[in-house]
């Protein structure tokens, strides 16, 4: 028996009909998807301590279930004590089935662990079709142990579409569950 996503399964079922026919497309296969979803963590303190960076890949790669990238700088600034070829943060990009899984925790986990949440911002569109948000506290989501948490760290968290429209995108991730601002 093959396992399927709880989060692909609604976006089959539901997410699909309910686009064919709010936007008046002609065949299913015009409905927009998720392509990918990409996480991406800055240290700004890895500068100083090159062990910061480690932690962040590590906790990342907890997060996301598949093993965070090292990025490193591209130029040297003198006036942040940077130099080219440095570690400065991680990042990893999801596809597939991990991405279906780390949206569905994403929205039934860890959004409604943020302290006084009122909903996401709907106004971070890129104008393609892709959806950029960022996450204060990254102990939001349960892979984490608050025991072995240092320092609190942030991340930002990128959807990308094969939308052509930023209302396209929005009735897309309204569908899938996202909590975004006015919504009941």
């Amino acid at each position: 028996m093959k396992y399927t996503v709880r989060l692909l399964e609604k976006y089959k079922s539901e997410v699909v009909p309910a686009m064919k026919e709010q936007f008046q497309y002609a065949n299913p296969m015009q409905v927009p998807k998720l392509v990918k979803i990409c996480i991406n963590q800055g240290v700004g303190q890895a500068t100083q301590d090159k062990k910061l960076v480690d932690v962040a890949a590590n906790e990342i790669t907890l997060i996301a279930g598949q093993k965070a990238v090292v990025t490193k700088a591209k130029k040297s600034v003198s006036n942040f004590k940077l130099r080219e070829g440095m570690p400065i943060g991680v990042k990893v990009t999801l596809r597939k089935e991990k991405m279906w899984e780390f949206m569905d925790r994403l929205v039934s986990v860890a959004i409604p662990r943020v302290r006084d949440f009122r909903g996401i911002n709907d106004k971070s569109f890129d104008g393609r079709g892709n959806y950029s948000m960022g996450v204060t506290e990254h102990i939001i989501f349960p892979e984490i142990e608050l025991d072995k948490v240092t320092r609190i760290t942030g991340m930002d968290i990128t959807f990308v579409t094969t939308a052509k429209t930023d209302a396209e995108a929005l009735a897309l991730l309204k569908g899938l569950g996202m909590p975004f601002k006015g919504q009941n």
